[in-house]
């Protein structure tokens, strides 16, 4: 029995290091930039939702998820924050780099919180980190969905970013579909090494990604 309670203190230990809510803004240790493929995304589950991001009119590629403080292990969320949220009209001011204002607010309330910033200059923070990485234009170039090493995507990133080092930049994958790159950056926003439980790759051979449309 003493067993099996020294085993579930262990396992609450690791779950709680992932995740923590609630915890004190501006506590954390470095910040991932992560991107999503916006045609995947959409094919997935924003036509299903009707969503403006997927408006063929806005030929969206790489649109930012969020920008995530994150602990060496784990990140805070839902961070207690004495910030005033950010105003309906500055989340929509945030649309051609979230998506949509909606995006942006659900990207505040979770993980901006935690920044220990401004809405205003966390928002300020998001379009300069997006801003300083160059995205593969050969991306933007397909006319039909190929299958592809997700390997290629991050090869494609560092090509296109020299100064970058493999372990700061990872790519994920979800419905056997290129999802997302996400870049590891310091609080002065210098791309920087991944933690580990950051840095593991998608590792399919043939994953889908979507053309702009």
């Amino acid at each position: 029995m003493r067993q099996l309670f020294l085993g579930g203190l262990i396992w609450l230990s690791a779950a709680w290091a992932c995740v923590a809510d609630g915890e004190r803004a501006g506590d954390f240790d470095y910040y991932v930039l992560s991107l999503s493929w916006s045609p995947n995304w959409c094919a997935t589950t924003g036509d299903q939702r009707g969503s403006e991001q997927c408006d063929p009119a806005r030929a969206l590629g790489w649109v930012v998820h969020g920008l995530w403080p994150q602990y060496e292990r784990g990140w805070p969320s839902y961070c207690k924050t004495a910030m005033r949220p950010p105003s309906r009209s500055m989340t929509a001011a945030q649309a051609d780099l979230f998506g949509t204002g909606g995006a942006a607010w659900y990207q505040w309330k979770k993980h901006g919180t935690c920044a220990g910033l401004e809405a205003a200059t966390y928002y300020d923070l998001v379009r300069q980190a997006f801003g300083a990485v160059n995205r593969p234009e050969v991306l933007r170039k397909l006319t039909q969905p190929v299958r592809l090493p997700a390997s290629v995507v991050e090869e494609a990133f560092l090509q296109a970013n020299p100064s970058w080092e493999p372990d700061m930049l990872t790519i994920t994958c979800k419905s056997d579909r290129i999802q997302e790159a996400r870049l590891c950056l310091s609080k002065e926003l210098e791309p920087r090494i991944c933690a580990r439980d950051v840095v593991r790759d998608c590792t399919a051979q043939k994953a889908l990604l979507d053309p702009v449309r």
